[in-house]
């Protein structure tokens, strides 16, 4: 889906907040910071990219990803603790290294604290706290169960569903599949015709499973993983109180309810075109298609300013809610927003909730062998709730200044690039030209941090409720977003944490943001020569530049606003050539299982980006090297070419072991491709990489239909 707020992950494929109960479960991410100290408790072994770990046994035209990854893979098997093991897995435990010593220095009970230290501190401390947690049982969770038990009539279930998205994460975050939201989510984002401003919007949700899939497909793997789904849904109604028969038999009922939910919902291929979601609706209107439902009730509730109209995502969608809200009687809805309330704070409790919830979601999804140990659990959490508090201690650490010039420096050399690639295009006419110039030069470059940081003055967090300190979080944030409807946006917002691993590009803020945890070895060192930092962050440098002309960003023009400023002689064009690159990754996933393929139609957005950030990032290194006198195919001390460190060091930054379980959800779910895709099918489009090898036409790596946009 286009994601209005837009978010469009390059490093972490990201899974629903119902899933293992964090956010990431992959990362391709970088091995060492540019800060690092031995200093930092329990310290990992960090990664530099070497090119003598190729395996010379192989030839890199046959399969660059084995030739370029094999032997650190068989010498960095995933962790039973672990989905996915990278190069870069050791960046984020060292990153989180750095945010729990922040947090367990702040958790001392000093009256000389600061706010913003006993807020962390003490948000730490209660999620530390497992004996209190567990000697606390399931009391922390009876007033939510039994407000839900006091409804008396289907009227008032929507000040019910208000409460319900303050006290979780997630009501104002949407996703390539749905808002991960009781019922529906409810947010404030730039309009799609008028980027200037916010407006309300609501997403279809309600589902606690990945995706609509999960429930509404018939091969042998789905079913058995539903059914799988409604005995975990039984143990936890077991586990929060519930008699046996009575858990089966409601279990029964979530099962019933969200399936028919997943039936209506709008399909994540049909979603990445933000035309499909661009519905606006009067108040009026929106009472009409869900009366049941009472807006003016929900929306007093949640404090959202007015709005001159509201965006809803899935007009279908609601209709099939209002349908299932009339035909389902108030117990059947007590029973779902029960197991809303225990799925969702079953991470936060005792050690049995976590056991089973664990057992299901991390394990039988995705493959997790063994939990995390707790500790590195808080630090997400914290970084997730108290993110901007504790990343101005990780930047102080981890991203001196002198990193952050030369990343800029690396920035404005492909933007560079791009403009030249722009205007070398012959199937494009000057109008389009003109006009993709004009946004190109209204990027705006965000490196490493906020201009200002976050206030959490008004959060309340003590040391010896987790549960309640996630509730005062996620109902800040929640109103934080709602807040901004009908105000000017605020063009110097991050939605990314500073320690993230990760990087994306705004299409309605017309921003590319690279937090400072990103911009680390592999894919930034200041020791390592150009050519290794344009072949790993400078391709992530072109992605990210590359989103905002791929099969959804070029629709937006350079304010952000959703408006066609192609030709349709154009459009036509690079229809054409995104049909390429669809058709290509439209493949057989054999890492995911027996008969798993991928959707290029899903992928194309982000395929598109891996194909020209790497073409930008080389054309960007080349014109480097010759202001230096030198050429991509000069040999350096070690006898590699600049051509061939170059795309070896990008394959080095994407080397991955990934368990068959998630990648089949990933494939199902996600709108990014699996490791070994990214690094074969780019290079396999660049007549570049056949020069740097010597890969002759009718090997592996030299595509016969080479596809680019």
């Amino acid at each position: 889906m286009f994601i209005p707020r837009v978010i469009l992950y390059l490093l972490f494929l990201i899974l629903p907040l119902a899933v293992l109960g964090q956010n990431t479960i992959l990362n391709s991410t970088p091995g060492a910071t540019a800060g690092a100290s031995s200093e930092t408790k329990d310290a990992p072994k960090l990664e530099h990219f070497d090119p003598n770990l190729i395996d010379k046994q192989l030839s890199p035209c046959d399969d660059f990803y084995k030739y370029s990854c094999n032997k650190w893979l068989t010498s960095n098997p995933i962790p039973p603790d672990q989905v996915y093991w990278s190069t870069g897995s050791n960046l984020e435990l060292w990153n989180e290294s750095v945010l729990r010593e922040t947090l367990e220095a702040s958790s001392k009970n000093d009256p000389k604290r600061s706010p913003v230290q006993q807020r962390i501190g003490d948000y730490w401390a209660a999620c530390m706290d497992e004996s209190g947690i567990e000697a606390a049982g399931l009391k922390p969770l009876q007033p939510e169960l039994q407000r839900i038990d006091a409804l008396k009539s289907k009227k008032e279930l929507t000040l019910a569903i208000a409460h319900l998205h303050h006290l979780f994460p997630g009501a104002w975050e949407q996703s390539d599949n749905q808002t991960n939201a009781a019922f529906f989510g409810f947010t404030g984002l730039q309009d799609y015709d008028n980027a200037s401003k916010v407006v309300a919007q609501i997403d279809q949700g309600g589902l606690i499973l990945p995706n609509r899939d999960y429930y509404i497909k018939t091969d042998a793997k789905s079913v058995e993983t539903l059914k799988k789904f409604r005995g975990h849904v039984q143990k936890m109604f077991v586990l929060a109180g519930e008699a046996e028969a009575r858990a089966s038999a409601d279990a029964g009922t979530v099962i019933t309810l969200e399936t028919a939910m997943a039936e209506a919902q709008m399909d994540n291929v049909t979603r990445r075109d933000p035309k499909n979601i661009n519905n606006k609706m009067s108040l009026a209107q929106i009472r009409e298609l869900t009366p049941s439902i009472d807006w003016e009730a929900y929306l007093k509730a949640v404090k959202a300013p007015a709005t001159d109209h509201y965006i809803v995502t899935s007009p279908a969608f609601f209709r099939a809610e209002e349908k299932l809200l009339a035909e389902h009687p108030l117990e059947q809805w007590k029973t779902y927003m029960r197991w809303q309330v225990i799925h969702r704070a079953a991470p936060l409790l005792t050690k049995a909730m976590v056991d089973e919830n664990f057992d299901f979601f991390a394990h039988t999804l995705a493959g997790q062998e063994e939990n995390q140990p707790r500790w590195r659990r808080c630090v997400r959490a914290a970084d997730r709730d108290l993110g901007e508090a504790l990343g101005q201690a990780y930047v102080d650490r981890a991203f001196p200044p002198d990193s952050r010039a030369r990343t800029l420096e690396m920035v404005h050399a492909i933007e560079q690039a791009m403009h030249d690639d722009i205007e070398s295009v012959t199937w494009m006419t000057p109008a389009t030209k003109e006009q993709a110039i004009a946004k190109l030069k209204a990027i705006e470059d965000k490196i490493g941090y906020p201009s200002h940081w976050r206030d959490y003055s008004s959060v309340k967090v003590t040391r010896d409720n987790y549960l309640g300190n996630v509730q005062q979080a996620s109902a800040f944030e929640f109103e934080r977003w709602l807040a901004k409807i009908g105000k000017p946006v605020d063009r110097s917002e991050w939605t990314m944490t500073p320690p993230t691993i990760n990087a994306y590009y705004d299409p309605q803020l017309n921003t590319i943001n690279f937090p400072a945890g990103i911009l680390q070895p592999p894919f930034f060192e200041k020791g390592m020569d150009d050519s290794v930092n344009y072949g790993a962050i400078g391709m992530v440098i072109g992605h990210e530049l590359t989103h905002g002309f791929d099969d959804q960003g070029r629709k937006f023009d350079a304010h952000g606003n959703l408006r066609d400023w192609w030709t349709g002689e154009d459009a036509k064009e690079y229809d054409d050539r995104g049909k390429c690159i669809s058709d290509e990754y439209t493949q057989e996933v054999p890492d995911a299982g027996p008969g798993v393929k991928q959707n290029g139609l899903l992928t194309q957005g982000e395929d598109t980006a891996d194909n020209g950030g790497l073409h930008l990032a080389l054309n960007a290194l080349e014109a480097d090297l010759k202001k230096q006198g030198r050429s991509l195919d000069d040999k350096g001390p070690d006898g590699w070419t600049y051509r061939q460190r170059f795309f070896l060091s990008y394959a080095y930054s994407w080397c991955a072991t990934i368990r068959p379980e998630v990648a089949r959800l990933i494939v199902t779910t996600n709108p990014h491709s699996l490791p070994i895709f990214r690094i074969d099918n780019v290079v396999s489009n660049m007549a570049e990489f056949a020069e740097a090898f010597g890969c002759k036409a009718g090997q592996k790596m030299v595509r016969a239909n080479a596809c680019r946009v």
